[in-house]
């Protein structure tokens, strides 16, 4: 027989059922409307949260562009204060290098005038004179060695302004360079968006590095480095100047100089050259003497070699005539004349030795008077030969280094300097 099953535990009545699906829609109501608000204050916090970084981020651009325009301007005045420096740096170092030649050509020139010395102080006997060539070579070293303390002055002056420009130009090449460096890093800032794929959070990025500088110093950093430059381009304009001035000067004065010197040397030259005319006339006689009889005692030696060879072949035919036999032996015709010959063939023989001997004392006297006059000719030769040297070695200041006209302009960096010193001799 069946039994009703009853499922165990607390029974609810219909009053609390009905209140607890009550209580669980008011709830539900509760959660919509607070969810509900939350949503309005979240959709409201974004549009205000999302404006407010976008006009961050404008302004944060606009600020980038507006420092990149700064940096730029800056930058493009130290490039154009950078190719002005070193234009007048180039155009100094010509200048300075011109000097250089002009110092290096007073140095041959001062060579040239103590060799021009040193070789007359080779003249022999009677030449040994101090003439106005050897007063004006003095009065040229002195002059020559005045011009070269003020050109060695402008050399030194010239070293010294290129090394404050090119201090000045490290400066600006520096400051450029972080210029160039501080743009492109801001550049890159400005290309930066939230798609960028090298974003990333920093460490403290909000700090002050080390060594900040605030903005108006950053200013004067730069403004003081540009108006430094300029500052030393202009002094190095008015030295330029004054080099260029000391250049001519120094020249002027050591060409009128040289002039006097070589118009003494130019007669001091003719009155040697007329002194070695006879002499050299008396010289080519006698040479020719002495030629003459050289020939003449080599005919004599010929012939003695000649009549040598005819008493050797006498000689001969009497010592084989000793070898006939027994009664054949005699003292024929044949025999007095084979001595006859030997006799009159050593008779030859003599004389031509004699007159050989002769001969050879004569050209020994020639050569003894060739020698006085060679020995006389030699001191006046020696002296011209050394007056020639010093017109020879003067040739080498025929195109001076130094003598060159620079133009040049002492406002202005257009000019038209030789690179390379040149030497005619």
């Amino acid at each position: 027989m069946a039994s009703l099953s009853v499922k165990p535990g607390q029974r609810f009545t219909l009053p609390d059922w009905q209140n607890n699906s009550l209580l669980i829609s008011a709830d539900a109501e509760q959660q919509r409307y607070d969810s509900h608000h939350i949503r309005q204050e979240g959709r409201a916090l974004r549009n205000e949260t999302g404006n407010q970084a976008k006009w961050d981020e404008h302004n944060t651009r606009t600020f980038l562009n507006d420092r990149i325009t700064s940096v730029d301007r800056w930058r493009e005045a130290l490039a154009r204060c950078l190719t002005e420096i070193d234009l007048e740096i180039d155009a100094l170092s010509k200048v300075k290098e011109a000097a250089e030649n002009a110092l290096q050509a007073k140095n041959l020139c001062l060579d040239v005038a103590i060799e021009c010395l040193t070789f007359r102080e080779s003249r022999r006997e009677i030449d040994v004179v101090r003439d106005p060539v050897e007063e004006e070579l003095l009065r040229e070293v002195k002059v020559i060695e005045k011009t070269k303390k003020v050109l060695q002055q402008r050399v030194d002056d010239a070293f010294r302004q290129l090394c404050l420009l090119k201090e000045a130009r490290q400066q600006l090449s520096c400051d450029h360079r972080h210029k160039v460096e501080t743009l492109e890093l801001d550049r890159q800032c400005v290309s930066f968006n939230p798609t960028s794929g090298n974003i990333s959070f920093k460490v403290n990025p909000t700090r002050i590095p080390d060594g900040t500088i605030a903005l108006h110093d950053w200013e004067l950093k730069s403004q003081r480095n540009k108006e430094r430059a300029e500052a030393e381009m202009k002094a190095s304009v008015d030295l330029r100047g004054a080099i260029t001035l000391s250049i001519a000067q120094t020249n002027n004065e050591l060409d009128a100089q040289r002039t006097a010197t070589e118009f003494a040397l130019r007669k001091r030259i003719r009155e040697m050259e007329g002194a070695l005319s006879e002499l050299r006339w008396q010289e080519q006689n006698t040479l020719e003497e002495i030629a003459e009889m050289e020939e003449e005692i080599r005919k004599l030696e010929e012939d003695i070699r000649k009549r040598t060879l005819d008493l050797k072949v006498a000689h001969t035919r009497l010592e084989t005539r000793t070898y006939r036999p027994h009664m054949e032996l005699c003292r024929d015709q044949a025999q007095y004349g084979l001595t006859d010959e030997v006799q009159q063939l050593e008779g030859i023989i003599r004389a031509l030795q004699q007159k050989r001997t002769q001969s050879q004392d004569a050209l020994d006297a020639l050569y003894r008077q060739l020698y006085r006059i060679q020995t006389d000719i030699g001191y006046k030769t020696n002296s011209l030969q050394l007056d020639n040297k010093c017109m020879d070695t003067r040739k080498k200041l025929v195109i001076p280094v130094e003598k060159f006209d620079p133009e040049v302009d002492a406002v202005n960096r257009t000019r038209n300097l030789p690179r390379n010193s040149q030497l005619e001799v």
